[in-house]
């Protein structure tokens, strides 16, 4: 049992399916069942001309921040297609999962918090605390949260945002999540949250609130614990926090 800790458990794992290989490979190996659930879809930004002129003015960039392993991917593809990441730009990101995925691309020097993963995180870095009349990059997808961009410029910075990828939710029918059983779920994104409930609500399913469900962020356990689930356990980030959790509830369960 030591070496399968998550048998015989269906654990959900709703990151985009691309994404999800090396998590759903894990969960395997410890002996679980994982059940891929992909509630979003991410593809590249199309190439148009906007995003070329502010890839160009890297040159005129003081920071480059990349908010997720997406904006690392999707936007060090963008940079490498009309040329390199200059060297004098300071390269920043939120999480240690991007961080890596800089270091991989070659960029020795990234910025990022080693205790609090987020955007409240890295602005409480000392390198971002004065910036005044620096211009700020910031790498995402469509949409999400302005707080980063705000609160830089509220501190004298010029931020622009580069879409460099954007997501999609595919279409799914619930009750195949709903039909498996599933003994535990995890969600990585208040958005893929938002529209778990939403599906579930559509079906009149939300009997699946009674299964644990695993985040990685207090910030969506929070919303999570607002929509009705009723048991929200919150792991620290990454694979690696997820699995601890998985398998720190599983023990307790078996007991």
């Amino acid at each position: 049992m030591a070496e399968h800790p998550l048998a015989g458990l269906t654990v959900v794992v709703t990151r985009p399916r691309e994404q999800a290989l090396d998590l759903v490979r894990r969960i395997e190996q410890l002996g679980g069942r994982p059940l891929s659930f992909p509630l979003l879809e991410i593809e590249a930004a199309p190439d148009n001309p906007a995003m070329r002129d502010q890839i160009f003015r890297l040159q005129q960039t003081d920071f480059a921040i990349f908010i997720s392993p997406n904006a690392v991917r999707y936007g060090m593809t963008a940079i490498r297609a009309v040329g390199k990441l200059p060297q004098s730009v300071k390269v920043a990101t939120v999480g240690q999962g991007s961080a890596k995925a800089l270091h991989d691309l070659g960029i020795a020097h990234v910025i990022a918090p080693t205790e609090r993963f987020d955007s409240e995180g890295l602005l409480a870095l000392p390198e971002l605390q004065k910036i005044s009349g620096k211009h700020v990059m910031i790498f995402r997808g469509d949409g999400g949260r302005e707080l980063l961009g705000d609160m830089l410029k509220a501190r004298g910075a010029i931020v622009e945002y580069v879409t460099c990828y954007l997501r999609r939710k595919p279409d799914f029918d619930v009750s195949t999540l709903v039909a498996a059983a599933p003994d535990a779920i995890t969600v990585s994104s208040s958005e893929a949250l938002v529209y778990l409930w939403k599906l579930l609500e559509e079906a009149s399913s939300t009997e699946l609130a009674a299964v644990p469900i695993f985040l990685t962020h207090e910030r969506i356990a929070e919303l999570a614990r607002q929509q009705g689930w009723q048991q929200v356990v919150v792991t620290e980030s990454g694979d690696d926090g997820l699995l601890s959790g998985l398998i720190a509830w599983a023990h307790t369960t078996r007991k």
